[in-house]
């Protein structure tokens, strides 16, 4: 049935959104060293925008401490003027071969501006669940239009659309809630 389908590709794709979301959630800086950090970072290597994983080993050997080991050194510099430039607020020292990130304390105000970043992203995907459920009403719509369902097939399919909407948007308030105790943690 192209109904059962339609509501399985929509539950996929509302699945993918929760995961964004989950791992934009770790490139948001708390109080702890992670090495999901620097996941956001890209270099200019050689003229291309490179992602910083690919280019070096990143690793936290310490709670308030990570470390970069470019897998070239003559990188070494263009990796730190990207993290210089991002919008972590970290500041590297480097010692010719390695770059280490101290991690420093949030401050309260720092620590709201990063909740309202997480909100954000949370209501990224949020929309981006929601779109899924629009698409898949609108292809109900187009597929009761065409006489291939019938209506009561079409509004039960849409009630368990907004079903399935309903827990992605649940688990999406449910990570903000533990990323939000996260960066509020002393």
């Amino acid at each position: 049935m192209p109904v059962d389908d339609l509501l399985l590709r929509a539950t996929e794709r509302m699945d993918k959104s929760v995961e964004t979301i989950r791992a934009e959630f770790n490139t948001v800086r708390t109080g702890r060293a992670s090495t999901g950090l620097l996941d956001r970072i890209a270099v200019d290597y050689y003229d291309q925008r490179t992602p910083l994983q690919q280019l070096a080993t990143i690793s936290a050997p310490e709670p308030r401490m990570l470390t970069v080991q470019p897998f070239d050194p003559s990188s070494l510099k263009t990796i730190e003027k990207a993290i210089m430039e991002s919008d972590l607020g970290l500041t590297p020292s480097n010692d010719g071969r390695l770059i280490r990130l101290p991690i420093p304390q949030l401050t309260e105000e720092r620590r709201r501006e990063l909740v309202k970043l997480a909100h954000h992203m949370a209501e990224e995907g949020r929309v981006a669940v929601r779109n899924v459920r629009r698409d898949l009403n609108h292809h109900l719509k187009e597929l009761s239009g065409s006489g291939e369902i019938g209506s009561d097939d079409e509004r039960r399919a849409e009630e368990r659309a907004q079903k399935v909407t309903d827990e992605h948007i649940k688990t999406i308030d449910e990570l903000l809630k533990v990323k939000e105790a996260e960066i509020m943690e002393v």
